[in-house]
């Protein structure tokens, strides 16, 4: 995995963290969702690189 796919990556679960606190705190729905939606992609990207990394083996 790259430096700058982990880089990508981490960027956004913290934005997506960040943007779930922020929509907690405020009791908006939508922005959790946004949160926990780019969270994921941040995690699915990791997997998707680490199994990249499997293969380079």
């Amino acid at each position: 995995m790259s430096a700058e796919d982990k880089i990508k990556a981490a960027a956004e679960k913290i934005s997506g963290k960040a943007k779930e606190a922020v929509g907690n705190v405020t009791n908006d729905d939508k922005l959790v969702a946004e949160g926990k939606a780019e969270q994921t992609k941040g995690n699915v990207r990791d997997a998707a690189e680490n199994v990249k990394d499997a293969f380079k083996k």
